[in-house]
């Protein structure tokens, strides 16, 4: 407007002025003459012509406002629901896949997504990860097993009229437990019908433990399934059996916890170490917590629906994360305790990723930690089943466990002590 340079196209400016200096004339100019200074740029949707465009600016303002968005991040989302909103005609929805593949590259998809979830204007049409994943797997099977273990993994995934569908980890680890046999068989073999008992005995046999013991599971599953549908005449595993693996757990060296001393030093990784550590909180557990579970001033926290007394370290290390989460994300909505730079825009808790990145990847293992606190305290207060379920909340079975571990160890224990003793009045 005073210097003569033209603005550029599309240009979100407050004013009409190309830098500062324009921008204090003006300003200077505008008070001399007594003109009021002109209204501040909104973001066209909010003023567009299309009902549906206009309040979904409106409600992406609000929940802006809400959650702590930033004015950039509200503006990107403005732009991305008026792509994905400009001819779409009024109250028809808008599929998922849709959106990501329209909208600009600075918009966020998921904000977008959130925007039109509350208005009821998506529809998720998108493929599940593990849905790919399977997809992708099965293909590179030999032809005369792909289609069979492809339904067999989607049953897992999805169950039927007679099976709870199965959680993404076993499908993933009963995957990896057939497909080398798969891959061997095929050499010799066209069909799972052709598979005998001596074929699957023979693969079985290298294996040792765990790694048996999931084959077996998976193999099991596998033929009972092929066996329902009609797809083979006999079942080669009816008669295999998984065999117990005596559970062995040691405590923790001190090369071990200074080793995790070194990796957690951020508030966060030294929260998550001391819920373990002290609580004996699963990774779930810990990723789940909320504010609502914590009462400082008493000195209990609630992990997974069971109250336990708040320690000293954890409660040093809870107010040092949540001072830092308090001047990071003062605004934010998510009621959880450990939040991310996503999560803190929304009310989620973190992804399991989360605590990989920041322990698991650095060498650190929460269940190596969780089960040294069971141990420990079965092994100071005695082997007693009763008080570790107490305790930590621990189901019968793994309260058992670790009683057997606890009592193995005091027994060998109290065997090396008489074998020294022995030895002493022996020399005398």
């Amino acid at each position: 407007m005073y210097c003569g340079k033209p603005l550029p196209e599309g240009s979100r400016r407050d004013r009409a002025y190309c830098d500062n200096k324009c921008r204090g004339l003006g300003s200077y100019y505008r008070r001399k003459a007594g003109v009021p200074p002109p209204p501040r740029w909104e973001h066209p949707a909010l003023t567009s012509d299309n009902p549906v465009l206009r309040s979904a600016a409106a409600h992406a303002r609000q929940l802006g406002e809400a959650n702590g968005w930033s004015p950039s991040l509200v503006q990107c989302a403005m732009d991305g629901l008026t792509v994905v909103l400009g001819e779409c005609p009024p109250g028809k929805p808008v599929k998922l896949t849709e959106v990501r593949a329209r909208i600009p590259r600075h918009a966020s998809s998921l904000r977008v997504a959130e925007v039109l979830i509350d208005l009821e204007l998506l529809e998720d049409d998108s493929v599940l990860a593990v849905r790919s994943w399977i997809e992708n797997r099965t293909a590179k099977l030999p032809a005369g097993f792909a289609s069979d273990v492809r339904a067999w993994l989607l049953v897992l995934l999805d169950g039927d009229s007679r099976a709870k569908p199965r959680s993404h980890t076993c499908v993933y680890v009963y995957f990896g437990g057939v497909r080398p046999l798969l891959e061997n068989w095929a050499t010799t073999r066209g069909h799972l019908r052709e598979v005998t008992v001596t074929d699957v005995t023979a693969a079985l046999s290298p294996l040792r433990g765990w790694q048996r013991r999931n084959a077996i599971a998976a193999l099991r599953s596998l033929f009972r399934f092929a066996k329902k549908r009609g797809l083979i005449f006999a079942n080669p595993t009816a008669r295999l059996k998984t065999e117990d693996i005596q559970r062995n757990l040691l405590p923790m060296t001190n090369a071990e916890v200074l080793a995790v001393q070194r990796v957690a030093v951020t508030p966060a990784q030294r929260l998550i170490v001391a819920l373990a550590a002290v609580h004996a909180a699963r990774a779930t557990a810990i990723r789940r917590l909320t504010l609502d579970g914590l009462d400082l001033p008493n000195r209990r926290i609630t992990i997974a629906g069971h109250g336990q007394r708040l320690g000293e370290l954890t409660h040093q290390t809870l107010l040092a994360w949540l001072d830092q989460r308090r001047a990071t994300w003062p605004k934010t909505p998510n009621r959880h305790v450990l939040i991310n730079a996503k999560t803190a825009l929304g009310t989620g808790p973190v992804s399991p990723e989360y605590l990989k990145r920041h322990l698991l990847h650095q060498g650190v293992y929460l269940e190596r930690i969780r089960g040294d606190r069971v141990l420990h305290e079965a092994l100071t207060v005695g082997a007693d089943p009763l008080h570790l379920a107490l305790v930590f909340n621990l189901s019968h079975t793994a309260a058992s466990c670790y009683a057997a571990i606890a009592q193995n160890l005091l027994d060998d224990q109290t065997g090396v002590h008489r074998g020294a003793v022995g030895r002493e009045s022996g020399r005398s």
